[in-house]
């Protein structure tokens, strides 16, 4: 039966027979295969099985996946192949019978060269430190309504006069009122992207903001009274 050789440096940790049709990998333990570690996505990447073919597919992972050092979406599986997930590595033994060549008798599989290069530059991969993931920031430059930093926690964080949202600004005059929600951060894949909830209210590096625009570590952002700077720490 096929399987996988969960492996953490040199050390194979655990063994799990691909005795289902398909199996998730990941950080919450809803999964087939729970691998504690905060560079592993809750739901991290899945193998599956179509036919007599064994696939891996990454379920939109922080960090991704690898199929012998390469970063995959989707990817056919062979016999040793190695998958890499942050710092741990799932190997592919694929133990069932294949046809015998003409001439009849046993054959050893010997890997070639390349393959067994590939292999280790994979474990190597793996293995490799992660990149500790930054986090966004806005700073106030001026108008401090409440506190001079906030970090961007969650998915959204609002920006307005109202008392519902996480970052308070400051009027721009008597007869300038600061909007209850003037505009918003999300936390995508692509990075933190700002919405103008109010279409041209926002004020980034000198530009009115009309929709979205994906934020850079030092913008300056300008909203009524209060000018906010975002970074990455």
């Amino acid at each position: 039966m096929p399987k996988l050789l969960l492996k953490f440096n040199a050390a194979v940790i655990k063994e799990i027979p691909l005795d289902k049709p398909a199996l998730t990998v990941g950080r919450k333990p809803d999964n087939d295969v729970v691998i504690d570690n905060p560079a592993i996505s809750s739901h991290h990447c899945k193998v599956v099985m179509k036919g007599d073919t064994y696939y891996v597919e990454d379920l939109e992972s922080t960090n991704g996946t690898f199929v012998n050092e390469k970063r995959i979406v989707k990817s056919g599986l062979h016999d040793q192949d190695v998958i890499g997930v942050a710092k741990h590595a799932l190997v592919f033994v694929d133990d069932r019978a294949k046809p015998e060549e003409a001439g009849g008798g046993d054959k050893t599989m010997v890997l070639t060269p390349e393959k067994q290069e590939a292999m280790a530059k994979a474990v190597a991969a793996a293995n490799a430190p992660q990149k500790a993931e930054q986090v966004g920031w806005v700073r106030v430059l001026k108008g401090v309504v409440a506190a001079p930093e906030y970090e961007l926690k969650g998915s959204s964080t609002y920006i307005g006069k109202s008392d519902r949202v996480q970052v308070p600004i400051a009027d721009g005059g008597f007869f300038n009122r600061a909007p209850e929600v003037a505009a918003s951060i999300h936390r995508k894949t692509e990075g933190y992207v700002m919405m103008a909830v109010k279409e041209g209210y926002p004020v980034v590096n000198g530009k009115a903001l009309s929709g979205s625009l994906v934020l850079k570590d030092g913008d300056i952002i300008e909203c009524g009274g209060t000018t906010l700077q975002f970074f990455l720490k």
